[in-house]
């Protein structure tokens, strides 16, 4: 092959910035993400996004922040010129979505720009154009406090990169979902978006709780909004906030999921896996979880100058950062139980459980001989299916059969006051619906259970808490497995020793790349040790944590679950049925069973009224 005998040179301005345009502009969407979080970090209240043939021909962004001032308006076309970092130090405390002084220059460098910008302290705006790459001496404009940026026929000067940009409904799709995250990130600013002189979006500034929940309807729908859990949980200098889907909010895709570290919006594995994690136990296989989190975090501890559209960051403690975030989520949907929430005929959401009376709550007794767990309670004059005549005494050895031998049992509790608001969340059974649904009335309406499902889900809690309680206990081999790993596993197998005696596993080095495998956890006896061995190395090391030998025993505990469960077809007694209902309030995650299926669902009032046209 011939030597190269063309020399070394620079390159022209213009094709640098042509050049990195290649990395900051992918399409319409990503100048909008650009000059949006220039709006946002200039403090603007008040943004308007003008796009016509979905970007491509317009994109006009008009916000009220503090504006440039005139005699640095032509700098700030400028590569790399910025007003945001000055140091080393700024750069590693990132506090604006921008940063790096690329956008403006990249983004007129591959189409016919121009800016126009009036700071508070000056009498009249300036107007900047860029043609063919090279900036004309500014103009004097009439113009209000903030900037307008225009930027017209877009790759207009690479046609080449014109031809990758798609139809004009799709560019646009984009450029609606950018608006929207920016919506979800920033509630305080006022966004309206309009295409083609119309307006299509107008998210108005949130000031309320009321509002925000405005907000995510207008966002993300009114499924989502109404079935959401607000969290805040703070701890070991982290801060998450927002909000999680139920599993009866789940997605086919994951469209709804929405993260934002200290305000920017990113798309982190670390974070991914932490949030799949935390929803295992109750989401359908194939489904995905919704959410709208903010993690709130020193910015000395992430790095933001990681990607050059600023998608990605890094975390100096990954670990940390993991850990807090599955256990947030973890312990936020533990604490939704069946009935927890229920939608009243006005449509507003109810927390049952919250205010339950304790006369509802299970008790801790010391079991008795064919007891149930649950004193049975006489519902109030309200909520008393008549044409069934309740028992007034619970018969609790015929449940208590369905849990077998360990069934726990209370004395019976007093009666609950006359005030049907007491009653329990999920109501009192009225009958058993071709062996497989549990019917019962509530304050709301009509509740239905897929009583194998719900029983499914109890006896699994049980049986997790019941191995909790006992540890994970190991088995040592009779004869230790060879296994053959490379010399990081091997370190990281010595390195991690402690950690993965906890989990049942011991390992002893043999030699620079082997390791012999002693023990293994009892419950995974019968499975594959060095495929076990080498998955749990891998995510240790890929995420500083490992839950491998949790999952693989809790598919066995759920399996056993499943098989032990009442059946379908299987008769009930109202008092069984009853108790049922008091263990589903009384047990975590019990809104779904171990497959993510919903267990219970709840037609209100208003719902039975329509189906009969009632009120019409």
């Amino acid at each position: 092959m011939p030597a190269n005998t063309v020399p070394i040179q620079l390159l022209p301005d213009t094709l640098i910035n042509q050049i990195a345009a290649g990395e900051v502009v992918e399409r319409p969407a990503s100048v909008i993400k650009e000059l949006l979080e220039n709006a946002v970090d200039a403090g603007a209240n008040r943004v308007e996004i003008d796009l016509e043939e979905g970007g491509i021909r317009l994109i006009r962004i008009r916000d009220d922040g503090c504006g440039i001032p005139a005699g640095e308006l032509a700098l700030a076309l400028s590569r790399h010129a910025t007003s945001k970092i000055a140091s080393l130090d700024d750069l590693e405390q990132v506090g604006t979505l921008g940063f790096r002084g690329e956008a403006l220059p990249s983004i007129a460098a591959v189409s016919k720009f121009s800016i126009t910008s009036r700071p508070a302290d000056q009498a009249s705006a300036q107007r900047v154009e860029v043609q063919g790459g090279r900036v004309q001496p500014a103009e004097p404009a009439a113009h209000p406090v903030g900037t307008t940026i225009e930027v017209r026929d877009l790759f207009y000067s690479v046609p080449a990169r014109r031809k990758f940009l798609r139809a004009e409904r799709t560019e646009y799709g984009h450029a609606e979902d950018l608006v929207r995250t920016l919506a979800l990130a920033r509630m305080q600013v006022d966004l309206k978006l309009k295409h083609n002189g119309r307006v299509t979006r107008h998210y108005r500034p949130v000031d309320d709780d009321a509002s925000q929940h405005k907000r995510l309807a207008e966002a993300l729908g009114e499924d989502f909004a109404s079935q959401a859990l607000r969290i805040e949980h703070e701890g070991a200098g982290l801060l998450l906030s927002g909000w999680v889907g139920l599993p009866t909010a789940s997605r086919s895709q994951a469209d709804q999921q929405f993260f934002f570290v200290n305000g920017r919006h990113v798309r982190d594995r670390l974070v991914a896996h932490a949030v799949k994690q935390a929803y295992a136990d109750v989401l359908f296989h194939g489904r995905h979880a919704a959410f709208v989190l903010f993690l709130n975090i020193d910015p000395r501890k992430v790095d933001v100058n990681v990607h050059p559209a600023k998608h990605e960051v890094r975390f100096r403690d990954g670990r940390l950062v993991h850990e807090f975030i599955f256990r947030s989520l973890h312990e936020a949907l533990a604490s939704t139980r069946a009935g927890s929430s229920a939608t009243t005929a006005a449509g507003e959401t109810t927390a049952a459980i919250a205010g339950m009376t304790p006369n509802y709550a299970p008790n801790a007794a010391t079991a008795t001989a064919g007891g149930s767990g649950y004193g049975y309670q006489s519902p109030p004059p309200g909520l008393r299916p008549q044409q069934f005549g309740m028992p007034l005494r619970e018969q609790i050895a015929a449940y208590g059969a369905l849990y077998g031998a360990g069934a726990r049992a209370v004395a019976p509790a007093p009666m609950p006051s006359e005030d049907s608001a007491q009653a329990p969340p999920l109501g009192y059974a009225l009958a058993q619906l071709h062996g497989v649904y549990v019917l019962a009335q509530n304050i709301h309406g009509l509740v239905l259970v897929d009583m194998h499902a719900a029983h499914e889900r109890i006896t699994y809690e049980r049986l997790k808490l019941q191995r909790e309680n006992e540890g994970i206990r190991s088995q040592p081999l009779l004869v230790p497995i060879e296994l053959a790993v490379s010399e990081r596993e091997a370190d990281l197998a010595d390195a991690e020793a402690p950690a993965l005696s906890m989990l049942g596993i011991e390992l002893t080095r043999t030699g620079p790349q082997s390791l012999s495998i002693r023990s293994v956890p009892v419950l995974l006896a019968g499975a594959d040790a060095r495929q076990l061995v080498l998955d749990v190395l891998s995510d240790i090391a890929e995420h500083g944590r490992t839950r491998r030998i949790e999952e693989a025993g809790n598919e066995l505990l759920s399996t056993l679950a499943c098989h032990t469960s009442v059946r379908a077809n299987r008769q009930l007694t109202l008092a069984e049925m009853n108790a049922l209902l008091r263990d589903m309030e009384a047990t975590e995650r019990s809104g779904q069973c171990n497959h993510g299926r919903p267990t219970w669902t709840q037609l209100g009032m208003a719902e039975l009224d329509k189906l009969f046209l009632r009120g019409r």
